[in-house]
């Protein structure tokens, strides 16, 4: 370790709640927190940019921390959003037990110092852009369906009119399928994940737009939050002697959906989640709680491979 290019770095460890952001610089010894607000957050990125702030490293604990590295990135800040597990290690390679709001930003502000994590390559209008294209996707999906439902209980000699409607919106959905394409090849974050997403056989692109837009925790977080995160982990039912079934709940919708079609491909040709699909089957399941086990699987695989950097392989089921 260069103790002296060090001493040249100024390091900003940001420990994120929901309502409030600790925030350390060091080796200033500054300490300040604010509100996980608007208000709050300028308020912070005006102190640091008072300072030649070499890197600012914040955990990655769901969507809390986007508007704060939005914000850096918008200010030339540059940021890392660092791995929560990492930074677990750091503290026990360094003997760090106590924990309190401080001494965590404390913590994320040396492990950025001592281990310099590379920059993230992200730019705000990348991370909107990302968010509005697969919006304006499931506008132009649903206008789709409800054009084939029409097309279906509406008398043939109508449907010339309604094949014009299907043609435009299929071209419209292709074209915002290359704009998200076009946006992934453009930041080497994104790309490195897509491609490691979509060496599982049976996903496609639509999983990949879905994750890498909607959960940036994906490779962060342990299995078992990824699973929830998707809505796919069952949640346990029981007061007193009352014993009920386990049923997944909460989670993100779009998510779990894209995941849901994608999974009715991989059982036909990823023999991995056919031949688990077929045994839960066979064991007496309904065919959807297989389908959900199966997601559910494929969400902790697809978690495990982007936080360790690893492509497809099927010892993984």
């Amino acid at each position: 370790m260069n103790t002296k290019n060090n001493q040249n770095e100024i390091n900003v460890g940001v420990d994120t709640g929901k309502t409030q952001l600790d925030i350390y610089i060091r080796p200033l010894d500054i300490y300040f927190t604010v509100e996980n607000n608007q208000s709050g957050i300028k308020h912070a990125i005006q102190i640091l940019k008072k300072h030649p702030v070499t890197r600012v490293t914040i955990e990655a604990t769901g969507r809390l921390e986007l508007p704060f590295i939005i914000a850096c990135a918008e200010a030339n800040i540059p940021f890392v959003v660092a791995n929560p597990v990492n930074i677990k290690r750091f503290a026990g390679a360094i003997g760090q037990k106590a924990k309190t709001d401080k001494l965590d930003a404390q913590l994320i502000a040396h492990f950025g110092e001592a281990i310099k994590p590379p920059l993230s390559s992200l730019k705000p209008e990348q991370m909107r852009l990302m968010s509005d294209l697969l919006s304006r996707r499931r506008q132009l999906m649903d206008m789709q369906t409800m054009e084939k439902n029409r097309s279906q209980i509406m008398p043939k000699t109508l449907s010339s009119l309604i094949k014009p409607i299907l043609t435009a919106l299929k071209n419209q959905i292709d074209k915002v399928d290359l704009k998200l394409q076009k946006l992934i090849e453009e930041c080497d974050e994104y790309k490195a994940k897509n491609a490691i997403i979509q060496s599982v056989p049976g996903v496609g692109n639509v999983v990949a737009f879905n994750l890498l837009s909607d959960m940036p925790e994906l490779g962060y977080v342990n299995n078992k939050e990824a699973a929830s995160l998707v809505g796919v982990a069952p949640f346990n039912r029981e007061s007193g002697v009352y014993q009920g079934k386990r049923m997944i709940r909460g989670g993100r919708p779009k998510i779990r959906t894209a995941m849901y079609m994608a999974m009715m491909s991989a059982i036909q040709c990823n023999s991995k989640f056919k031949d688990l699909y077929q045994r839960m089957v066979k064991a007496g399941k309904p065919k959807k709680v297989a389908i959900i086990a199966c997601i559910r699987k494929l969400v902790v695989i697809i978690n495990s491979m982007v936080r360790d950097g690893v492509m497809w392989d099927p010892k993984m089921v």
